[in-house]
């Protein structure tokens, strides 16, 4: 059966205008100026029509963690904030999806829980190299090293020789290695416990990532090995990133809500839900991602959602150093954003570029991201004049600690579609949101 979707505002590579968007068979057959047939058609007037969003940077933390997320809480606060897909990190799930036999455990784990699409990176570890290309080839989306302790002891962080062994593999395959950039140091003076932010950011210098950058860019050029940067804070190595890009390495760099958003001169003391790392950093350097992300230097934004119970994020406590680092906000990812960049200037034909079309290209996704023939009609219309205020009844994550807690966001979403299914519909009154149509999401796997 055909239907089609009008709105004055749909978002293509031609920019924003009236369009009508002819679906079959969950695909996009056309996009028009006008509906050429007789045909049931959800007439959205000025809403945006926007390509559903696509988030490869979500710790899910299942099997093993559940209770920290879990594949069911997840997805539904995806598929109300109109992201379609998402790639899973390997870790904080037990087991770390190192091997094969714990990538075939998380595949058995997800079935049957997930609401929208979900794929998978595998990780790189000391010691491991030999499982990379048996997890490429049962379809892993990419891998994920880290350069520091990753909090999880399953999951060690490597070292340059690791990273000697890994990247000629992860090269031949094609996928990309994406890799947490600090490399830590001692840092005497700095207390074990504190509820001090200034106190946690001193802890975590731009140093480390300067530092790690500068080695992956090195080894990205001598492996040719597709290299991503995830959630970078630091504006200090940009420079050094836009001369790679343009002397044509497989570089590619994300930044996070939380940086873009937030400032470290304005957060509180003693509230560990804004614990991240790397960490929020001052106006001065955050202006300066604005900029890269402006001009492609930064390709696009992720949400880094990284939940953990109460308990662990120290949240009677307020203890900065002892909490859990991670932000939870994979339901805000968009209005965050747009709230953000509205204020700048931007328009959301940005938003589309930065959320959906620039991240589908890293898990090499390439019927999703845009609206165009031929791609997969998941979709998502959301109104970017209206605000509301997040309060913790309204969040779908497992647990309800966000530091958007309190914060008026512009841009609410009101329907998502999957493969052209309404599964989404925010558009009764008085509800934070219908589900209709559950578990219609599908594991992605490469090629």
């Amino acid at each position: 059966m055909r239907t089609a979707i009008f709105s004055n505002k749909v978002i293509t590579e031609e920019g924003i205008g009236p369009k009508t968007v002819l679906i079959e068979n969950g695909v996009i057959i056309s996009v028009d100026d006008h509906l050429k047939e007789n045909i049931p058609c959800d007439h959205l007037g000025d809403l945006i029509l926007m390509a559903g969003i696509v988030d490869p940077h979500v710790h899910i933390n299942e099997p093993g963690r559940t209770d920290w997320e879990g594949f069911d809480s997840a997805t539904r606060a995806a598929m109300a904030g109109g992201i379609t897909s998402m790639v899973e990190m390997p870790l904080n799930a037990s087991p770390v999806t190192t091997t094969v036999k714990a990538f075939e455990e998380k595949i058995k784990a997800a079935k049957e829980k997930l609401h929208v699409n979900c794929g998978f990176w595998g990780g790189v570890i000391p010691g491991n190299e030999n499982e990379l290309e048996k997890l490429a080839e049962k379809g892993i989306l990419g891998f994920k090293a880290f350069l520091t302790h990753s909090g999880i002891e399953e999951f060690p962080n490597v070292r340059e020789e690791d990273l000697r062994k890994a990247m000629p593999i992860i090269a031949k395959t094609g996928l990309p290695l994406l890799v947490h950039c600090e490399i830590s140091s001692d840092m005497p003076g700095i207390p074990s416990s504190s509820k001090s932010y200034a106190t946690y950011l001193s802890s975590r210098p731009r140093k480390w990532e300067n530092d790690a950058i500068s080695l992956m860019i090195r080894l990205c050029e001598e492996f040719q090995c597709r290299t991503h940067i995830v959630h970078l804070s630091s504006a200090d190595p940009l420079e050094q990133i836009k001369n790679a890009k343009q002397g044509g390495l497989p570089l590619t760099v994300e930044t996070s809500q939380h940086y873009l958003y937030f400032n470290a001169e304005n957060i509180p003391d003693g509230r560990p839900e804004y614990k991240c790392a790397p960490p929020i950093r001052e106006k001065s350097n955050n202006d300066k991602l604005w900029d890269a992300l402006k001009e492609g230097i930064i390709d696009f934004v992720a949400t880094d959602h990284s939940p953990a119970p109460p308990e662990m994020k120290e949240f009677k406590s307020g203890d900065l150093m002892k909490a859990w680092g991670g932000i939870a906000s994979l339901q805000f990812a968009l209005p965050i954003l747009w709230s953000a960049a509205r204020k700048r200037g931007y328009d959301e034909s940005m938003i589309s570029k930065w959320l959906c079309e620039n991240p589908a290209k890293l898990p090499q996704l390439k019927k999703k991201g845009s609206i165009k023939a031929g791609n997969d009609a998941d979709l998502v219309c959301w109104n970017p004049e209206k605000k509301f205020t997040v309060v913790p009844s309204m969040i779908l994550h497992k647990h309800k600690i966000c530091p958007y807690n309190g914060e008026e966001l512009f841009g609410i979403v009101n329907k998502t579609w999957l493969s052209g299914q309404l599964i989404y519909d925010n558009t009764t009154e008085n509800k934070a949101g219908n589900c209709l149509h559950l578990k219609k999401g599908h594991i992605l796997y490469h090629g």
